[in-house]
């Protein structure tokens, strides 16, 4: 299984528009972070988790050439703005793309792209077949779990891959998730900042404490805002933990 990490940034993504924070793009490439969304591919499928506001130059400078599935993590723009990028599939592949997340995502997906799903349907909209996800399925050669946390005032859905864990947005982890996220080879997880703490997602600190805990080989951190160094922060992490960047490629 490979993934590549398409995004890696927060919500503002880096650099951040009107040029709010401290932003060290100048001196590594590494801090420039598009909104979160991965890219997992297998013998048998390709992957996106997430849809941010960047999808279509992700997607371009990364080479995605199918997406068989989509998963989706929360409603919130950062994640799901990309959607009607994935129209060009639907003419590439001549078919609608699966698309999986919790109730309420989809019923508010459904809201928010009213000409992409409503009564008046746009012709030559994107379409997706969307899927509600409760409990672990079987698509072709993966195994997907969803695992629910808590994102301050709503729940977020991450998912499981066969050895994969992604979770973003994460502010704190119920003990059942953290028993589905238990043995994973690699765990993808939100680390805002260093400090202070925030009341919808975890610090870095709280994020190496969550690894740590699980006894997760790998952890790779993500959903960092602008005021976070790459190379700084790596010179701080315990060897288990790294932050990610956009375009880094790893083998599960």
């Amino acid at each position: 299984m490979k993934c590549t990490f398409l995004g890696t940034g927060t919500s503002m993504g880096v650099p951040v528009a009107g040029g709010f924070g401290s932003e060290y793009i100048e001196a590594d490439p590494r801090n420039q972070r598009f909104r979160c969304s991965v890219w997992i591919e297998t013998p048998e499928s390709s992957v996106i988790i997430d849809t941010g506001p960047e999808f279509r130059l992700q997607t371009i400078r990364s080479n995605v050439d199918r997406i068989d599935l989509v998963l989706i993590t929360h409603e919130h723009m950062d994640h799901i703005a990309g959607l009607d990028d994935l129209r060009s599939y639907n003419y590439l592949q001549k078919q609608p793309i699966p698309l999986y997340g919790s109730k309420r995502t989809i019923n508010s997906i459904k809201t928010r792209f009213d000409y992409m799903f409503g009564k008046n349907k746009y012709p030559g909209s994107t379409s997706v077949d969307m899927v509600t996800l409760n409990s672990a399925t079987q698509f072709r050669d993966i195994k997907i779990t969803p695992l629910q946390y808590n994102h301050g005032s709503i729940d977020v859905q991450g998912y499981r891959l066969n050895d994969f864990s992604y979770l973003t947005d994460v502010k704190s982890i119920p003990d059942v998730t953290k028993e589905k996220i238990v043995g994973s080879k690699v765990m993808v997880l939100s680390g805002l900042r260093w400090q202070p703490e925030h009341p919808t997602h975890l610090t870095i600190p709280e994020a190496v404490e969550i690894a740590t805990e699980l006894k997760i080989p790998k952890t790779y951190l993500i959903h960092m805002n602008s005021y976070v160094d790459h190379n700084d922060s790596n010179n701080r992490l315990p060897k288990h933990v790294r932050l990610a960047y956009d375009q880094l490629e790893i083998e599960i």
